[in-house]
């Protein structure tokens, strides 16, 4: 099983490309250049025009899940859009110290702005700072610097609305069909991530307004293999259930797969970030009926900001005349009723 599931070697293939510490290219406006299902990129407005000449550093872990993929792929994306951006990316990596070495070689090669996803927001928050007191603008994406001098925006999802979005869905289900004590079980990331904890009490308000709680809850790591072998301990844990939230479609792959070989259909589920695999086990039909988005298309809004902000430009859309200081994308349900609207936006698994 755990053969079949693997699917790291794949994803690093897919990952930016560098054989040193430093991989850098520059970007132009072809768009024969990568026309991957994995990228998005977003329309071209005023903002978009050619302006000053600017370098992009950019920094993400290593790209062994596929929303991490997603997220490389969609910010190298978004800067091949620009014929006045250079694209730095340094060469992804789980390992801390080398991401913060990574992240340094960036600052000494004196890019204009950094977008850096961390492994560790508050273990990354020091080079970060180095970044910013060296006058390089930092866009922090996803996974948040504890310190805001460590960077100068942020962007990334809404880790509270998921569990919210989430919530709803399940107890508003369970509430109609008139199920009471009902089962409840939820499959977390990474326990110890703020983004997770987040996602969890996000779940747990959204039930009691409904006045349900959480039975059982597990965290899988964000890997397929983890998630298989978590959902297969509570389902043998749990003769019968209700419910069930996987925050990440990622491990959502072993987790639906732990459900067909124990061959369960009495509950249903909800998915979290958007994958297309979970999309497209939506609109099949089955046990997974939603999923709430936490879409890696924030990697190319994150680029197209930290453009702005090294160009000294502000968004068109707003009266202020600079970048705003955080940007918080919402969290929306996919169901098989709205399911080809979001499709696009999916990310393989």
């Amino acid at each position: 099983m755990a053969q079949s599931l693997n699917r790291r070697g794949l994803l690093i293939g897919g990952a930016v490309a560098g054989a040193g510490a430093l991989a850098a290219a520059c970007t132009g406006n072809d768009p024969k250049e990568d026309n991957s299902a994995q990228q998005t990129v977003a329309a071209a407005g005023d903002n978009d025009k050619a302006g000053k000449q600017v370098t992009i550093g950019f920094s993400a872990p290593a790209a062994d899940h596929g929303w991490i993929a997603a997220i490389a792929k969609n910010a190298a994306a978004q800067a091949k859009q620009y014929s006045d951006v250079t694209f730095r990316a340094v060469e992804p990596t789980n390992d801390i110290n080398q991401q913060i070495s990574a992240v340094e070689t960036l600052i000494s090669a004196k890019v204009n702005v950094l977008v850096l996803l961390p492994n560790d927001g508050e273990q990354l928050n020091q080079v970060a700072r180095k970044a910013m007191d060296a006058g390089i603008p930092v866009v922090n994406l996803d996974r948040i610097f504890p310190d805001k001098l460590s960077y100068r925006s942020w962007v990334g999802g809404d880790n509270y609305g998921m569990g919210v979005a989430a919530g709803d869905y399940i107890g508003s289900k369970l509430k109609t069909k008139g199920v009471s004590n009902p089962v409840i079980v939820e499959i977390q990331g990474i326990a110890t991530l703020p983004l997770t904890q987040d996602r969890s009490k996000g779940f747990a308000d959204a039930l009691k307004t409904h006045g349900f709680t959480v039975t059982a809850k597990q965290d899988a790591k964000f890997t397929v293999e983890t998630g298989n072998s978590v959902a297969s301990n509570l389902l043998q844990a749990h003769k019968k259930i209700d419910a069930l939230w996987n925050h990440d479609d990622d491990q959502g792959v072993g987790v639906l797969a732990a459900i067909k070989q124990a061959n369960r259909k009495e509950f249903f589920m909800v998915g979290g970030a958007g994958s297309a695999n979970a999309m497209r086990e939506i609109k099949a039909g089955g046990v997974l009926e939603a999923t709430v988005t936490y879409s890696p298309t924030m990697a190319s809004s994150a680029i197209k900001l930290a453009r702005l902000i090294a160009q000294g430009k502000g968004m068109t859309d707003l009266v202020e005349r600079q970048v705003p200081q955080s940007i918080t994308l919402a969290s929306e349900t996919v169901t098989k009723e709205n399911v080809d609207q979001y499709m696009p936006l999916g990310f393989e698994s």
